[in-house]
């Protein structure tokens, strides 16, 4: 979804949409590798000691200690997803230049140890460099051949709902990820309801820079991504409920759907945690679709 905010403000721009849309595959298979990456570094800690396992949430690791994959074939599939990037990636470099190597070797890094970042507690700002200023700068320069500071004030004002998401999901793994040793913001603060603060300071940032980019470029359309505040409010009232009780269910509603392996979740007894996870996935791509539609807006009327 972030890819598709940059994506349709370079084609307004004059960009060309192949390159873009090579980007997102490269983009997609960065991604993979560092999801893989997180659970193979994640389970190589929480193995050592039983105790880390049951505390952990029940999907956390679940490919592996569903016996569905090795923890070798973990590792084997996350360098196939990058060797992936890596040949989109030099595509782009020969048909765009060497604009796109610099940004794919900075993102290179937080994708192989995006797991070591999250452990120092870095994974807050290794997630809103990579799928803010990167991927942005990157997706604009292949398609349009420059660089350019509205961009990176539209990545300022986008990545920390791509963040929030993140970090409603360390929030709901308070628990596993502190058992694993893992140094997330939200692990950073002693009381679950003090971290819940922080998300509501993501949520005001990306706004902020929202309104600069409006005002900088005169596309005041984008201030209708306000939208999605209401939801923004329900999923904190919820996450308070869960940090009393992880128990509660909430009642499933619109703004949770789709609901993915929703009849699996229910059988393995984690609604509480997904239909959170859910409203916080939804938040991120109703604001990132109101930005898009606001560049449309912008373009034909």
């Amino acid at each position: 979804m972030s890819w598709l905010v940059v994506f349709i403000y370079a084609l307004i721009s004059g960009g060309n949409a192949l390159y873009g849309v090579i980007a997102l595959f490269g983009v997609c298979f960065a991604h993979l590798a560092a999801n893989i990456f997180d659970d193979y570094f994640d389970y190589k800690i929480l193995s050592k000691d039983e105790k880390y396992l049951k505390s952990a949430q029940i999907c956390k690791c679940k490919f592996i200690t569903d016996g569905l994959v090795t923890h070798k074939g973990m590792l084997i599939a996350g360098l196939v997803c990058l060797f992936a990037a890596v040949c989109f990636g030099a595509v782009l470099t020969y048909l765009t230049g060497w604009g796109a190597v610099i940004v794919a070797l900075l993102a290179s890094v937080f994708v192989i140890f995006y797991s070591i970042f999250t452990f120092a507690g870095l994974g807050e700002l290794a997630v809103g460099i990579t799928y803010g200023p990167l991927l942005f700068e990157g997706v604009y320069y292949v398609m349009t051949g420059v660089f350019s500071i509205d961009v990176l004030i539209l990545s300022i004002g986008v990545c920390p709902f791509v963040i929030a998401f993140l970090y409603t999901h360390t929030i709901l793994d308070y628990d596993g990820d502190l058992c694993s040793h893992k140094k997330t913001l939200a692990c950073s603060f002693s009381d679950k309801n003090n971290s819940l603060k922080v998300l509501g300071g993501f949520y005001a940032l990306g706004y902020i820079f929202i309104g600069i980019f409006a005002y900088l470029t005169q596309i005041y359309w984008i201030l209708i991504s306000l939208l999605a505040l209401p939801l923004i409010i329900l999923l904190y009232k919820s996450l308070k409920v869960y940090n009393f009780d992880k128990t509660l269910v909430p009642e499933v509603k619109w703004w949770n759907y789709p609901l993915g392996n929703w009849e699996h979740i229910e059988k393995e007894g984690t609604q509480s945690f997904y239909l959170r996870l859910y409203l916080a996935r939804n938040i991120t791509t109703y604001f990132t679709v109101l930005v898009c539609i606001a560049f449309a807006l912008e373009k034909f009327l």
